[in-house]
């Protein structure tokens, strides 16, 4: 079956081939049908950690893991940065099945050279927005004033806010129309304060994502280091690491899908 990784996914033509292959694990061939808008992947376009000369990006698995639980249900993605086309990349490890899965696929890594700019997205068209992790989101998310706008269009027209990771520091300034911030009162996960010492950031990054979060009001829950942590909050979902992609993608698609 020919994988639909264009920037434009073609929700009709997927929905057709799964409904073909009901045996495919993960698929949802009854659900996934033309009402469901795709879903918009973001990722950074800052490519070092701070004044380090190290390079960053966004995190390979971290789009990996959900383009999967999205693709195998016949959920439509595009892909799009705060810059625009070719995003730079970390955590290029081919051994995880699912990294090698896409980056070996030419229509992948074809649209991860050409994203759409944030700035130039109709809002309108997702039924969801997912913010992937990287060290590189904490340094333009907050900052980008086309995260900002953008999230709080998605959010108020009753789609998905959704992110992994340093993912939710493109929610750190994000604030309503009411002027309160999308994380006030709610439950969300993100990168803990641990896990930042314990890679040696905590220094490097701009500010400590979980401690921004809960300054804005999130009530923010961890679990110990590495493992998965999901949390739903109504239309809200995060995620505390990479190895909470997959649970986060999952979630996305099952509120697409209900």
């Amino acid at each position: 079956m020919k994988r639909l990784l264009a920037p434009f996914f073609l929700l009709a033509a997927s929905a057709l081939a799964f409904a073909g292959n009901p045996q495919i694990q993960g698929a949802h061939p009854m659900k996934a049908s033309s009402h469901v808008k795709p879903v918009l992947f973001v990722v950074t376009s800052h490519g070092s950690k701070g004044n380090t000369g190290q390079p960053t990006g966004y995190y390979l698995g971290e789009v990996t893991h959900p383009l999967a639980e999205l693709e195998d249900a016949g959920i439509p993605v595009e892909f799009a940065s705060i810059q625009g086309g070719e995003p730079p990349v970390d955590g290029l490890e081919l051994d995880d099945p699912a990294n090698a899965r896409f980056w070996n696929d030419g229509s992948f890594r074809e649209s991860m050279k050409h994203t759409l700019k944030l700035g130039q997205v109709d809002p309108s068209r997702y039924s969801a927005i997912y913010f992937a992790g990287g060290h590189g989101a904490m340094w333009d998310f907050p900052t980008s004033p086309d995260v900002a706008r953008v999230t709080r269009a998605i959010y108020e027209q009753g789609s998905i806010v959704a992110a992994v990771c340093h993912g939710p520091a493109a929610l750190a300034n994000v604030k309503l129309s009411d002027g309160n911030y999308l994380v006030a009162g709610k439950r969300v996960s993100a990168f803990t304060n641990e896990e930042e010492n314990a890679v040696g950031m905590s220094d490097v990054v701009p500010f400590l994502l979980a401690d921004k979060l809960k300054e804005d009001g999130a009530l923010h829950e961890a679990a110990p280091m590495w493992t998965s942590k999901v949390i739903m909050d109504g239309r809200l979902i995060t995620g505390q690491n990479p190895q909470s992609a997959s649970g986060v993608g999952a979630a996305i698609r099952d509120a697409l899908l209900k």
